[in-house]
């Protein structure tokens, strides 16, 4: 299973801001879409960084509740990691542990293509999981 598979079944939409945009409106994308992170793209497409809840809740603890005015930019993280339609779930599970992240936003051609989450990785997994279990039980009850 890959992310092209995952992004197939799932779609490739996904929620952006602008760099410019203010905080309080990312945090009402958020909110109403009840989703854990937005990708901040440019004008052109191209990834800019990502912007999660804990991002926002941080910012508030260190700049108080004035910086929701303040622009996506200044509280992103700009160095983000992506990866493509050919990582596999195990290669997204070790870029997601590994960078204590839960959302990788999908590059193609140099723009957003799509966004996986650690819930996608964990679906697919589950469904591996019983996929080969049953598989085994079809061995067995055969022989």
């Amino acid at each position: 299973m890959n992310v092209k598979a995952i992004l197939d079944e799932k779609g490739h939409n996904v929620f952006t801001v602008k760099p410019s945009d203010d905080l309080a409106a990312a945090a009402s994308i958020l909110a109403k879409n009840r989703i854990g992170a937005v990708v901040v793209t440019t004008a052109d497409g191209k990834i800019a960084g990502i912007l999660s809840e804990r991002d926002i809740v941080r910012a508030i603890c260190e700049e108080g509740a004035d910086v929701l005015g303040q622009p996506v930019s200044d509280s992103m993280t700009a160095s983000v990691k992506v990866c493509d339609e050919t990582h596999t779930v195990h290669q997204l599970m070790e870029i997601m542990s590994a960078g204590r992240f839960r959302h990788l936003p999908v590059e193609k051609n140099g723009r957003l293509n799509g966004l996986i989450s650690i819930g996608d990785v964990v679906k697919k997994r589950i469904e591996e999981v019983e996929r080969e279990a049953e598989d085994i039980r079809s061995y067995i009850a055969a022989g």
